[in-house]
């Protein structure tokens, strides 16, 4: 592979299948474990920004590799044949040499993804997670939380602290705030809006929210008025024996069920503010991927493709990574379908979509 003959969305998509072996590189070291884009660390690679797993086993025996020459410059190598693309990790935030009031570090409360977004699990334990039986297989939530690096629950007043930090120090442009799924018919959706409140009474900063679907829908209406711009409700996998599979506790809430509570979801907060992640690579056929993708855009609903990643210490820690062949193919059929529609991640308010760091999905939406 050559930069000269790749496109940058295909590079980005077989630097984040196979990982990248990251010697002692400077910047931003991303984080192990916990919830969301986990055993990563950032890269720019030509202005975008990537998270690119170099945690995790697979990436351990990849065929690229970081290198820094000694003057600082970064580059992403292949093994055999040197360096392929200039990469540039961002900086450690400011804001992580912070502690609150009551001397909890900042970096305990929310983290930097990519370069320029806040994200934080308000609430770092699930009902289901100590049940494997019952947890979402690629799980690792409380990771983070055994090893003393966050803590259990993150107050309002905690996070709208740090949100303000962050922008003023770093120049987050927007707040992903996730949840473990607490033992309540809100699904979080009361902890969302409750940080929402206090996040915007402190910084106008776009927040996208993301829980399982409440049981009551009229919690969509009030995050918005709380002040959640955009809502993430993520179905991971969407074929029904992958789901039992995959997601044993949470494929009780069936697709029928998404789907009615993403309908209910787009008509609070707007066609393309409303997504949902399909992770790529578990069992799904591009088929199914790509015919789950169609009937999202039509609800109004975003599907961020993601390449599944294993991360350290789960149930699928050794299952391996869709081909990059796949990815491609999965990829430019659904950017297909978002160019032929109203929604992109661009139009987004805020969210992993608008990001884009784990997919590259938004690359292929901008290829002809």
């Amino acid at each position: 592979m050559s930069e000269a003959n790749v496109s940058l969305g295909r590079l980005v998509t077989e630097l984040q299948v196979h990982g990248v072996v990251d010697p002692a590189v400077a910047g931003n070291k991303g984080r192990r474990g916990g919830a969301g884009p986990s055993d990563h660390r950032a890269l720019t690679i030509d202005g975008t920004t990537v998270m690119v797993p170099v945690y995790n086993a697979p990436s351990q025996a990849s065929p690229y590799r970081l290198q820094q020459d000694e003057g600082g410059a970064v580059a992403v190598a292949e093994r055999e044949s040197g360096p392929l693309v200039a990469a540039e990790p961002p900086p450690e935030p400011a804001f992580y040499g912070l502690h609150t009031a009551d001397g909890i570090p900042y970096r305990s409360i929310a983290l930097l993804h990519g370069r320029d977004v806040l994200a934080t699990t308000l609430l770092q334990t699930c009902i289901r997670f100590r049940d494997r039986a019952e947890s979402c297989q690629f799980c690792a939530i409380e990771q983070s939380l055994e090893d003393g690096r966050t803590v259990v629950r993150k107050t309002p007043a905690q996070v709208a602290e740090v949100a303000e930090a962050a922008v003023r120090l770093d120049g987050v442009k927007q707040l992903v705030m996730t949840t473990g799924t607490p033992n309540s018919d809100d699904r979080g959706a009361r902890l969302m809006a409750e940080t929402a409140a206090a996040v915007k009474a402190r910084v106008n900063l776009p927040i996208q929210a993301q829980c399982e679907p409440p049981e009551d829908p009229i919690w969509y209406r009030r995050m918005k008025e709380a002040g959640v711009d955009s809502l993430g409700m993520h179905l991971e996998v969407v074929e029904p024996e992958v789901r039992r599979r995959i997601l044993p506790g949470k494929s009780e809430l069936t697709l029928e069920r998404y789907y009615e509570s993403f309908a209910e979801a787009v008509a609070v907060f707007g066609r393309g503010q409303v997504s949902t992640y399909l992770l790529a690579g578990l069992g799904d056929g591009a088929s199914s991927l790509i015919a789950c993708s169609a009937k999202l855009i039509g609800l109004g609903v975003y599907p961020f493709v993601v390449p599944f990643v294993p991360i350290a210490g789960t149930p699928l820690e050794n299952h391996p990574a869709p081909s990059t062949t796949f990815m491609v193919e999965v990829y430019t059929a659904v950017a297909a379908q978002l160019r032929a529609s109203d929604l992109s991640a661009a139009a987004m308010a805020a969210g992993c979509a608008k990001c884009g760091a784990c997919s590259a999905l938004s690359l292929f939406e901008k290829e002809l």
